[in-house]
């Protein structure tokens, strides 16, 4: 199993690879092919193609382009591809990837882990295969495609302002091992050189920390709203009640006050990469 896999399925994703499905077998059979007919044309198997049409594998957008040239569907079939993008995803991440997208500023504190907007792949191979219970090999590889796929952000979008804040924790717990965090700290000064991030370190020796109650993060959208979001354990939750937020938004300002400056956390994150 690969993220190109239906796997189980929530009713939006469910009913949008329902749908390709349907269209996809439409097509064919108004061309007058066979499934070994058609794959031939396109350069795939008679059994994928019948697991594509039966909504059990969603197609690639490779898979969509050859049949709209064979089917002559004049675009119709590869205009597909950005539907089924996205439900290659589980959906919190999907919804997540929503909200992101959708906002002018995100603002984040973490106190366990490397952000996952900052995370390299072998980082975030690591914190997944820390799971316990452990996921699935092919879960932990959906979601880690998944984790990297959201990552585009930073840079697909300059104008939007993005501040983290990492507890000096982070930076020293050797999550996936030595020459793994070492790539991992190396990458957060890359991410800090960005212009439209900000990244700040807690330090340990801090005598106040308004972080202890854990990771968040605040997302600023475009119409104007501000929602949290936290994420303990198996629960992913969104935060919109007026109140909760502003609570979220206060208790980061604090917390920002007491990490170190940009400036001074990029020596940290050096100082540390030097004794690891």
């Amino acid at each position: 199993m690969s993220e190109w896999d239906a796997g189980p399925e929530d009713d939006e994703a469910g009913a949008v690879i329902r749908t390709v499905a349907r269209q996809l077998r439409l097509w064919r059979e108004s061309a007058g092919l066979s499934r070994p007919d058609f794959g031939a044309a396109i350069g795939y198997g008679e059994e994928l193609i019948a697991s594509v049409e039966r909504g059990r594998r969603i197609p690639r957008p490779e898979y969509l382009d050859r049949a709209d040239e064979v089917l002559g569907a004049n675009g119709k079939i590869a205009a597909l591809k950005e539907d089924v993008a996205e439900v290659r995803y589980p959906k919190k991440v999907r919804n997540l990837k929503k909200l992101e997208a959708d906002a002018t500023e995100l603002c984040a504190y973490n106190n366990s882990v490397i952000h996952g907007l900052l995370q390299t792949e072998e980082y975030a191979r690591g914190v997944f295969s820390a799971r316990r219970p452990p996921f699935p090999a092919e879960e932990l590889d959906r979601r880690l495609t998944a984790r990297v796929a959201r990552q585009n952000i930073l840079e697909e979008a300059p104008l939007r302002v993005f501040s983290f804040v990492q507890c000096e924790s982070t930076l020293r717990r050797s999550i996936g091992g030595r020459a793994v965090l070492c790539r991992q700290l190396e990458h957060l000064l890359e991410i800090a050189a960005l212009r439209n991030v900000d990244l700040q370190v807690l330090p340990l020796d801090r005598d106040e920390n308004s972080g202890l109650a854990g990771s968040f993060r605040l997302l600023r959208l475009q119409g104007g709203t501000t929602v949290g979001h936290v994420e303990v354990q198996h629960i992913s939750r969104v935060i919109t009640d007026p109140k909760e937020v502003q609570l979220l938004d206060m208790r980061y300002g604090i917390i920002r006050a007491q990490a170190l400056s940009p400036r001074e956390s990029t020596a940290l994150i050096e100082k540390v990469l030097g004794e690891t």
